[in-house]
């Protein structure tokens, strides 16, 4: 396992207990990210870092009972948060490295990434491995439920020129990993920027 895999899984674990109680008041932001997804009954989706799953009640809404719901994490401890939490009802968690997924390509409709680009090791090379597992056409929401100035507030520290979710930094970013920006939003109430998949 590379370090930064350790890091995350540290950092996360030690957190997934009390993570939703830290958090409580974060479902309307994360039904209103969803919905921006414009995801269609029978859709296939991931919530790729889903951490204990609070994207996923939103995301079966959105797909239905036809559609697929996948939860992808890499840390133990947030799946079995998600499983307390009943979460593993609205889809299926997978223990998995959003970098290397078991997943066929052009497989999914959309994904959802809630808070997960700053914890990416190689943005570009896995933001390029969620688009192969998506078809041409298909979605990405890069999501968080407050906006950069505030997350950096809370964390106690000021945003810098280089965030990768700054606008001049993640067009490009993400145009070099296959995907398109399509909306980009970051104020106090939260952070969106959706891409479609390129051809």
């Amino acid at each position: 396992m590379s370090d930064d895999h350790t890091h995350v899984q540290e950092f996360f674990g030690a957190r997934a207990a009390d993570w939703d109680s830290r958090f409580p008041d974060d479902g309307p932001a994360y039904a209103a990210a969803v919905a921006e997804l414009g995801l269609r009954e029978g859709d296939r989706v991931l919530d790729a870092g889903c951490g204990t799953g609070r994207a996923l009640p939103p995301l079966r809404a959105a797909v239905g009972r036809s559609g697929v719901v996948l939860g992808a994490d890499l840390t133990p401890a947030m799946l079995q948060a998600a499983v307390r939490a009943g979460r593993d009802r609205e889809g299926q968690l997978l223990l998995a490295d959003v970098a290397a997924l078991p997943l066929r390509p052009e497989s999914l409709d959309a994904v959802f990434g809630a808070g997960l680009i700053a914890h990416l090791p190689r943005p570009e090379a896995n933001l390029r491995e969620l688009a192969r597992v998506v078809r041409p056409g298909g979605t990405l929401a890069l999501f968080h439920p407050i906006g950069r100035a505030a997350l950096a507030a809370r964390q106690g520290r000021q945003i810098t020129p280089d965030d990768l979710r700054a606008e001049p930094n993640l067009r490009p970013l993400l145009a070099g990993s296959g995907w398109r920006m399509t909306a980009y939003a970051d104020g106090d109430a939260r952070f969106l920027a959706l891409a479609v998949r390129e051809d």
